[in-house]
């Protein structure tokens, strides 16, 4: 018997799945968690078109937003825009 494991990417199948995660993420994660959570979210629209929008290649990409990657803001706030939202500040 095989044991497949759970990708939340899988998942992401709308826009708003995908903010509703990283809303989830940025309101109860660390700063880690949620540059992994922007990573499942590009694997779910689709790495290579979500690293050409940036700039980078694909494998920059996967390496900037692993558990152990440290991307710069710069980055983030490109992969968040190709992504089709942006940052904001809330109280």
């Amino acid at each position: 018997m095989t044991s497949k494991t759970f990708d939340i990417a899988a998942h992401l199948e709308t826009k708003e799945d995908i903010q509703t995660f990283l809303e989830e993420v940025a309101s109860t994660g660390s700063e880690s968690d949620f540059i992994h959570a922007l990573g499942t979210a590009a694997r779910a629209k689709g790495m290579t078109h979500i690293a050409k929008q940036v700039g980078v290649t694909r494998a920059s990409l996967y390496k900037s937003l692993t558990e152990d990657g440290n991307p710069s803001f710069s980055t983030v706030n490109k992969v968040v825009k190709a992504l089709g939202y942006h940052l904001s500040v809330a109280v």
